[in-house]
């Protein structure tokens, strides 16, 4: 993913035996097999496969769109590419999005699990010329684009106060530079509805210039087996975290949105 997210040089062969892993993992029987619950259930049970709850199916769609997208980026997508993307569609919940929660009361979908799934099958789309694809990429972007990326439908106050704190890489976690940076990948950054998170990081910039990584979810270390409580391992430092302090990958991030919605 992150090599994918920097720009690394498409049909590089040498990663022909990670993607190979990481369509065997998410490929796998497991995630053709299905059950249906009235109730709760425990993640102990995702062996037996993916449930269906309340009509809904309940799966973390952000690993399997982590993994389209990266593949298709870097252009190392091959037919096996189409099962993640059918996987995907056949997943997507009635309002766009996708969740993993297995609680019945869970009815709206993600942010956090819809962004990657969205972007996984814009790319496809684009390469594939996809139309079904591209249409269910569509209709999750309404998704967060009818919530105006950060903001509740009914009131709209702000739905997670720590979506608005930039965070570089975001891996499966939403904020709204990710979203701003999904929407201009879609061609959709001049959507009205981008306007109040764009906003929103406009004056965010830096007095001397840039932007701030306002948090981060990895810890860097060399080995990949530690435990930690951010989450991810990482063997490099993105630019270090402070609200005065200028990263350069949010400052990219920041700058390309708003060159794309024609701010700069």
């Amino acid at each position: 993913m992150a090599l994918a997210e920097i720009g690394y040089p498409a049909t590089d062969e040498s990663l022909l035996p990670m993607r190979d892993q990481v369509l065997e993992v998410w490929l796998s029987s497991a995630f053709y097999l299905e059950f249906e619950s009235k109730s709760s259930v425990p993640e102990s049970r995702s062996a037996e496969g993916v449930p269906k709850i309340q009509g809904r199916y309940r799966r973390c769609g952000s690993q399997q769109g982590n993994a389209l997208f990266a593949i298709t980026r870097l252009g190392l997508a091959d037919n096996r590419s189409d099962g993640l993307v059918e996987r995907l569609m056949h997943w997507q919940w009635q309002d766009g999005g996708w969740n993993c929660d297995r609680r019945p009361s869970a009815r709206i979908s993600s942010f956090n699990e819809s962004m990657l799934p969205m972007l996984g099958l814009a790319v496809h789309a684009q390469r594939a010329g996809d139309g079904a694809a591209r249409e269910a990429a569509l209709k999750a972007s309404e998704f967060f684009l009818c919530r105006r990326l950060f903001k509740r439908r009914t009131d709209g106050t702000v739905i997670n106060p720590h979506w608005l704190r930039p965070k570089y890489p975001r891996y499966w976690h939403y904020d709204i530079l990710g979203g701003l940076v999904a929407m201009a990948e879609m061609g959709l950054i001049k959507d009205p509805r981008c306007a109040d998170a764009l906003d929103l990081i406009e004056r965010k910039e830096l007095p001397v210039g840039g932007w701030a990584a306002e948090g981060r979810f990895y810890k860097v270390s060399s080995s990949m087996d530690i435990k930690t409580r951010f989450g991810s391992i990482s063997p490099v430092d993105w630019g270090g975290i402070g609200s005065r302090r200028m990263n350069e990958w949010i400052t990219a991030d920041a700058l390309t949105v708003l060159a794309a919605a024609g701010r700069l």
